[in-house]
């Protein structure tokens, strides 16, 4: 029992894959009892298996199932859970679901539902970090649908410019414009994929910065305006505007620049009186000036980043503010020690645009070793399902330096071994050896930049040709022996294709 009468010696987890996980472990150690709910293809998935107590909550489809807040809260009453978290994605940046969380007396461990409505929507953001003093991307701030409008606006501030669903999110509902010519056409394509992807057709305009790194910040609030940051993040590797690479500290900035960039994030906490653990995004320009993106009202993917590097739980974290014990930190007592990166293994092949890939995880091995964490949500003999995010699991290394932690991420990633589906671990050994990379010189255009998926492995030495060469012949007299259907085998033989793919990299 706390100071304010939240009791908390249950949670239902309201996620599933490697983030269930990680906060059914993180629950554990508090000694905290843990629910799992599951749709009817997660039945035996790792965050099932791992939970105190499971609940089905309906079919694949997460619009049928982890999508659908009353049949999470009925899992919650019907374990006697008293708190939900979310994780992330699905229902976490819901408000409606927060705040029917509460009114059925339960615990929703994340920020309160207005906090979610100012941030979640991208003009309602803009004009409070205005406000606030938080530097903004030149632009509106408000809703724009006229085409003239909007090339006045444009010729204003300068192209290109960028025009951006207020409500949008994951890559979505984005158009650059480089002359005023483009302007209708990409206006009226952009409000239609807004409208259907969010509901919400209402788009702004915005200077497009060129070349830019994305830095994050990690904060804490307590609720009642108070709030600490726990450092940046370096989010730059990204593909479709997606994250694969994040580390931790950003290899950009200087000490005063990451003092003015953390401070920002505290500012953009406290004017809303952020409760629990959140993100707080921004651009940074090629002249060093940085500008407010958006804030991430949930824990952020990428947290074990920030965990490795500053030391603390950020699951624990977010249950004690929940329970109304506040910030188990002071700002003074945080630092950052060493140097971490994350990199996102998703099924996926990088060869075809990095397309998503199904099937049946025949062999899993991550290496390990001093320094190495894995948060995962699969094992071997576990089918990817086709109807979620294709990640499977966050491999992060740690060293007492960045030189350090990428010859142990070297290493770790060489040594790993994934079969079944089509994976990513190549492509990260191929990320971090490119001297952008190296140098820390990469900006969010590195895999525009740099990635040709017809010619990014390196040229195969005499040995590793000669252990393909091998594999296949092998891959094949397995398949005789087996008599498989060629249907069957068919992913087989791109399963020995990734492990050697892997093989030519540490052997080149």
């Amino acid at each position: 029992m706390t100071a304010t009468g939240k009791t908390i010696t249950k949670v239902l987890v309201a996620n599933r894959g490697e983030i269930a996980v990680r906060i059914i472990q993180g629950l554990k150690e508090m000694g905290i009892g843990t629910v799992a709910v599951y749709s009817d293809v997660d039945r035996e998935a790792l965050h099932v298996l791992c939970a105190d107590e499971a609940v089905p909550i309906g079919p694949a489809p997460a619009s049928e199932s982890y999508l659908v807040g009353e049949k999470i809260i009925a899992a919650a009453r019907k374990t006697g859970a008293q708190a939900i978290h979310p994780g992330y994605g699905f229902l976490s940046e819901n408000g409606a679901f927060s705040e029917a969380v509460e009114a059925a007396g339960l615990v929703f461990i994340g920020p309160t539902a207005e906090s979610m409505a100012v941030m979640g929507d991208k003009l309602s953001a803009r004009r409070k970090m205005r406000a606030s003093g938080v530097p903004v991307v030149p632009g509106t701030d408000e809703a724009v649908t006229d085409p003239e409008r909007a090339i006045a606006i444009a010729e204003e501030i300068g192209y290109p410019v960028l025009l951006k669903a207020s409500a949008g999110g994951g890559g979505k509902g984005m158009r650059i414009v480089h002359e005023g010519t483009e302007m209708a056409a990409a206006l009226r394509e952009t409000m239609g994929e807004a409208g259907a992807s969010f509901g919400n057709d209402a788009i702004f305009v915005e200077k497009y910065i060129t070349d830019p790194k994305h830095i994050e910040v990690q904060v804490l609030g307590d609720g009642q305006g108070r709030a600490i940051h726990l450092f940046e993040r370096e989010c730059s590797v990204q593909r479709r505007h997606q994250k694969v690479i994040e580390e931790s500290p950003s290899p950009s900035l200087t000490p005063e620049l990451r003092a003015e960039i953390c401070a920002a994030a505290v500012r953009t906490a406290e004017a809303i009186s952020y409760r629990g653990a959140g993100t707080v995004e921004f651009i940074l320009a090629p002249d060093g000036s940085f500008y407010f993106l958006e804030m991430n009202t949930r824990l952020q993917v990428e947290h074990p980043v920030t965990e490795m590097v500053v030391g603390v739980d950020l699951v624990r974290a977010m249950v004690e503010i929940a329970r109304g014990g506040g910030i188990i930190y002071r700002q003074e007592d945080l630092a950052q020690r060493g140097w971490a990166l994350e990199f996102r293994l998703y099924a996926e092949d990088p060869s075809r645009n990095f397309a998503p890939s199904i099937g049946r995880i025949e062999a899993l091995h991550i290496a390990g070793g001093p320094g190495v964490r894995l948060d995962t949500g699969v094992y071997e003999g576990f089918e990817v399902p086709i109807h979620y995010d294709p990640m499977l699991a966050k491999l992060i290394v740690w060293g007492e330096t960045r030189d350090l932690a990428l010859a142990r991420a070297r290493r770790v990633l060489r040594e790993s071994v994934l079969h079944g589906v089509a994976h990513n671990l190549p492509f990260h050994l191929w990320a971090i050896a490119q001297p952008a990379f190296i140098d820390g010189s990469y900006t969010t255009a590195f895999v525009g930049e740099h990635f040709d998926a017809a010619d990014w492995l390196p040229e195969l030495s005499g040995r590793a040709r000669e252990a393909l060469l091998e594999a296949a012949v092998l891959e094949a007299a397995s398949g005789d022996r087996n008599d498989a259907p060629a249907a069957a085998a068919a992913p087989r033989a791109g399963n020995w294709h990734l492990n050697a793919l892997r093989a030519m990299t540490r052997n080149t």
